[in-house]
């Protein structure tokens, strides 16, 4: 593969992100630091976002993959209570106080999904295995 398609990463089959429901995580390297990016279903579309509440920098999942709140209308946090609108991430109430996520690019091709690392977030470091 050469360009865009070398750069795009699987996360998981399609079938494996429920609309308004369970979504899937994924290491990511952001800004720096491991941190973990999540893909949600949404209206039939996918939506990657950075796992980190624009309130507080904590994840948002309550239990793993679980973004939506009870409607499945919102991403939600579980900690503070401040909710994202699914396709923008853009805060729609609670403490966030017109913050957004982080957007990640991604996208499903032929039933799997993937996300495209950018400037700021990026796969996740390997660690080397140590020889005992």
């Amino acid at each position: 593969m050469t360009g865009e398609a070398a750069d795009k990463l699987f996360i998981c089959e399609g079938d494996a992100v429920l609309e308004g429901g369970r979504g899937v995580r994924f290491a990511v390297t952001a800004f720096g630091d491991e941190a973990t990016g999540f893909v949600v279903r949404y209206g039939g579309a996918v939506y990657g976002y950075l796992n980190r509440c624009a309130h507080v920098p904590i994840e948002l999942d309550w239990a793993e993959g679980e973004f939506f709140e009870s409607s499945g209308l919102f991403l939600m946090c579980s900690t503070h209570g401040a909710i994202y609108v699914p396709e923008t991430g853009q805060c729609a109430g609670g403490p966030c106080k017109g913050g957004r996520l982080r957007p990640i690019a991604v996208r499903e091709e032929l039933g799997k999904i993937y996300w495209q690392p950018d400037e700021f977030i990026k796969p996740p470091r390997v660690i080397p295995i140590q020889p005992i």
